[in-house]
């Protein structure tokens, strides 16, 4: 049974956030529940769903700050639910809920745009502190940019698409999800560590030359000269930022 993979813990103190609004996409009716009363104790509102396709329709309509989201599902499962979202420029936060434990699942989430995943079973204590942190990477990053122009290189980091010269250049997933927290850092430098931490995932078990290949690929693609890059900039001994005089807005 699904309600048997959460394990209920001792609360922890108050979340960051009062009364954010979370969107429980979970079809198992125990499970739904018990999450809506954790986070209900903790200040948050929660809203529910019970399949992925009521809950799709429910994230565009009542535009929650988070959605936890579960990948099991009936008529649309978590993947679809997460690409669906992403594709229609809807940029939520998505915690997403399985209980599969395989590498390929979780890089499966997080390559269709979730912003984190939990295995269950998992305690209280742990979902609150994920849901706190993406909730506190929402309001600090809350003005970056959703579209970015490099030259003659159009980008959308919402709806994931890049164009240069009406001709549209593919990016990677993850290449996307590393332009936008380059935006969101705003000309601050981006450790490797943290590209870790946010593109890949807690437990992907990648290492710092993962970040620097992909950043490579990222400049082959972006940059007119990736040798003498532009817009991608190495700081040295720390990451790479994101050079830009001005953020582009349509």
């Amino acid at each position: 049974m699904k309600n048997d993979l959460f394990v209920s813990v001792n609360s922890v103190s108050s979340c960051s956030k009062p009364m954010s609004r979370i969107l429980i996409i979970e079809d198992e009716a125990p499970m739904r529940t018990a999450l809506a009363d954790v986070l209900e104790g903790e200040g948050f509102r929660p809203l529910t769903a019970a399949d992925g396709e009521s809950g799709l329709r429910k994230a565009v309509a009542e535009r929650p700050d988070l959605i936890l989201l579960d990948i099991m599902m009936p008529k649309l499962d978590g993947f679809a639910v997460c690409a669906e979202l992403r594709r229609l420029g809807n940029t939520v936060p998505v915690l997403m809920l399985t209980a599969k434990g395989q590498i390929e699942d979780r890089v499966a989430g997080l390559d269709v745009g979730a912003d984190d995943y939990l295995v269950k079973p998992f305690s209280t204590e742990e979902l609150l502190a994920r849901v706190r942190a993406l909730l506190r990477r929402t309001q600090k990053h809350g003005h970056a940019p959703i579209k970015l122009k490099l030259g003659d290189l159009e980008i959308d980091l919402a709806r994931q698409t890049a164009v240069r010269r009406r001709k549209q250049i593919h990016l990677t997933a993850k290449e996307f999800s590393m332009l936008r927290l380059l935006a969101e850092s705003t000309g601050e430098p981006v450790s490797r560590e943290r590209f870790l931490d946010v593109v890949w995932g807690y437990a992907a078990f990648p290492t710092t030359r993962t970040v620097d290949n992909h950043i490579a690929s990222l400049r082959s693609k972006v940059e007119k000269n990736p040798d003498a890059p532009r817009w991608i900039k190495t700081v040295h001994g720390v990451g790479y930022k994101l050079d830009l005089p001005d953020f582009a807005k349509p």
